[in-house]
């Protein structure tokens, strides 16, 4: 019966770093009902992004892909997205009602997809249906530079979560019982790192904890490191100086997101629909808060940028004790859904479906032994060059400083890598490796590639990346009755 289906939402952050959280040790609380919800169900700490970008992650998400196969590279090529279908196609062919409501960011167009939609950005919202406060809050969001050094001057009621949350209850309440699938997605806590108080004042800059790595430690990673560095001195001279306040503003984001999510589930049963819902939590990539000097994302694929917060609450979740010990991806999350809304799983999925570990069944655990991530739009690097232009990656109109981290400095050639278990390994066009113990060295600071006491790690690691390779290439050749894809059940590679 239609009206047995569990209703899926999907709760998406932008750019909220994985280990921010008291959950994986974090000193500050910045989380506690998220925290709450994974003690609940069933939470992973080695979880990954398929690519460090908003576009490519996201449309990842939404089509099982990885970025070499659906072809968005980059937040520019949104329209090149490429596969059979999505999860609003596969959730309308089950017969649910959908919305998409807060940040898009993907090739996805609303009114072709969504039954129902608010669109929001990290400058404001869209469209006419907004109050004259809402529409000032909106503007003076497009007044800072990267980071506002005073607490925001507008009541809670205004920041986008807040309005993301209110309009998903009202949608909510305007179904009459409907099956619903719903994308939730914040457009924070990302740039402009603002917050309004309390939550201003609940991490002060004063109380967090040290960063690890400098402008010296950024300076040894390499040349798209050393422009990223340069370019935001070059629009913000005074960075450095922000990045205190940045990080404090940050967490004050995430904890404004974790009460609106509470708000939010706390909606959900006392309309007594928390029991048949199913609630996945997670984000498109993370943040440097800081480290290396730096803020937002750009160069390469550090861990600190491509593992992501990933949980799972709700209706048939079996609560597992502790974090699961599985390395999932972005991309296992769309054909997990498929089951989880009956549907099988499209062609073209290159993603696996995580229902039984998330219910308690049985499941190969070599298939979630490692997990594998993307970066790059291909060519050679142009940070080689070593004459940056400035003048293509940024902006400072009457004294509000913008500028573009993915550029063609730091997203230029190719770079894959693998996690498994304690290691992390990074390999790019030409053949230069990084190989790190990253449960030791989560910042990646310590080049362990080309060592022969590692020889032995390196090589494993190296065959495992060239699987995944292989893997995620896509057919060359249509499908037809001569030269059928055999697909296995799942998409699990490796079996019981």
């Amino acid at each position: 019966m239609l009206d047995s289906k569990r209703n899926v939402i999907v709760i998406m952050t932008d750019q909220q770093r994985a280990d921010a959280r008291a959950l994986e040790g974090y000193p500050l609380d910045t989380t506690p009902f998220l925290d709450h919800l994974a003690g609940e169900g069933i939470w992973f700490n080695k979880a990954y992004t398929t690519m460090p970008i908003c576009g490519p992650a996201r449309t990842s998400f939404l089509t099982g892909r990885y970025a070499s196969a659906h072809r968005v590279n980059t937040n520019m090529h949104l329209g090149k997205a490429l596969f059979t279908k999505d999860l609003f196609d596969t959730a309308k062919e089950q017969g649910y009602s959908t919305a998409l409501i807060g940040k898009n960011h993907s090739y996805i167009d609303p009114k072709e997809k969504a039954d129902f939609s608010l669109l929001l950005g990290h400058w404001g919202g869209f469209g006419p249906n907004r109050t004259e406060e809402e529409m000032a809050y909106d503007a003076w969001l497009k007044t800072l530079s990267q980071v506002s050094m005073e607490p925001t001057p507008f009541p809670l009621e205004c920041q986008l979560p807040y309005r993301a949350v209110s309009s998903a209850q009202n949608w909510i309440q305007s179904l009459d019982g409907n099956p619903f699938f719903m994308w939730l997605s914040f457009p924070e806590p990302h740039n402009p790192y603002q917050a309004p108080e309390p939550y201003y004042s609940m991490f002060p800059p004063e109380s967090l904890p040290p960063l690890v790595a400098g402008e010296k430690e950024r300076m040894g990673k390499g040349a798209k490191w050393t422009f990223y560095g340069a370019q935001i001195e070059h629009f913000l001279p005074d960075y450095r100086e922000r990045i205190p306040r940045a990080r404090s503003n940050y967490l004050g984001m995430m904890r404004f997101i974790d009460d609106q999510v509470k708000r939010f589930v706390e909606f959900l049963q006392m309309h007594g629909l928390l029991d048949q819902t199913l609630i996945v939590f997670m984000s498109d990539h993370g943040d440097f808060l800081g480290e290396y000097e730096l803020i937002k994302k750009g160069p390469e694929a550090p861990d600190i940028l491509t593992r992501i917060p990933l949980q799972f609450y709700g209706a048939g979740i079996k609560a597992c004790d502790g974090p699961h010990p599985a390395h999932i991806s972005l991309a296992d999350v769309m054909p997990t859904l498929c089951e989880a809304m009956g549907a099988s799983i499209p062609a073209g999925v290159q993603g696996r479906s995580l229902w039984p570990m998330l219910t308690g069944g049985a499941y190969p655990q070599r298939e979630f032994a490692s997990v594998y991530a993307e970066h790059g739009y291909g060519g050679l690097y142009h940070a080689d060059d070593e004459t940056y232009d400035f003048s293509g990656t940024g902006s400072i109109t009457n004294g509000v400083v913008e500028f573009n981290e993915l550029n063609l400095y730091t997203q230029s050639g190719w770079l894959r890598t693998v996690r498994k278990g304690k290691w992390k390994i990074n390999l790019d066009m030409c053949g230069n490796g990084e190989l790190y113990d990253i449960e030791n060295d989560p910042l990646e600071l310590d080049n362990l590639y080309g060592r022969v006491e590692y020889g032995e790690v390196e090589r494993e690691m190296l065959a495992e990346l060239c699987t995944w390779v292989i893997r995620t290439q896509d057919p060359t050749l249509p499908e037809n009755d001569k030269y059928p894809v055999k697909r296995a059940a799942r998409n699990y590679l490796f079996q019981q």
